[in-house]
């Protein structure tokens, strides 16, 4: 199972995002995604997600824990996600060799292309200020269970 971090940084009831256009053989083509990416050796949680949004971004964050996603696909990698949330940021906007970095204001969530789980914990995110658990189960492409802490909804 591969360890990644992904970060929602957010300003003015928006998050920044990443429009997933200009990596060759992309998982997540076409779609928005946080910011972040796969651990490096010996990083912890914290120091992936803070070179990953240096990277993608060119921003120093101030990344807030909120949780742990475990993706389960029979297509792709299983994925342990650890989930952050930044709303403190210094540093000017930088380009993105993996897509188009953008601010989606949040009320457009349901009208841009991403994967079904992503909704999920964009729910919680904003629901929620503890730590979760979210356990997503897809065949290909297709969301079809998910379990809260433990706790099976679908």
């Amino acid at each position: 199972m591969r360890n990644t971090t992904l970060c929602y940084i957010e300003k003015d009831n928006s998050y920044l995002m990443l429009h997933r256009i200009k990596k060759k053989n992309d998982e997540n083509e076409g779609k928005y995604v946080g910011i972040g990416g796969h651990f490096l050796e010996n990083e912890s949680p914290y120091e992936c997600i803070l070179r990953e949004a240096r990277e993608e971004t060119g921003l120093e964050i101030t990344p807030v824990y909120r949780g742990i996603v475990t993706f389960v696909s029979d297509k792709y990698e299983c994925e342990q996600m650890h989930l952050f949330t930044a709303s403190s940021f210094e540093g000017k906007l930088c380009e993105c060799d993996e897509g188009v970095i953008t601010w989606v204001d949040k009320s457009t969530l349901d009208a841009i292309p991403m994967w079904e789980g992503d909704r999920i914990f964009f729910d919680l995110l904003n629901k929620r200020s503890d730590f979760f658990s979210l356990k997503l189960e897809y065949v290909g492409n297709t969301l079809v269970s998910y379990s809260i802490d433990g706790v099976k909804i679908k």
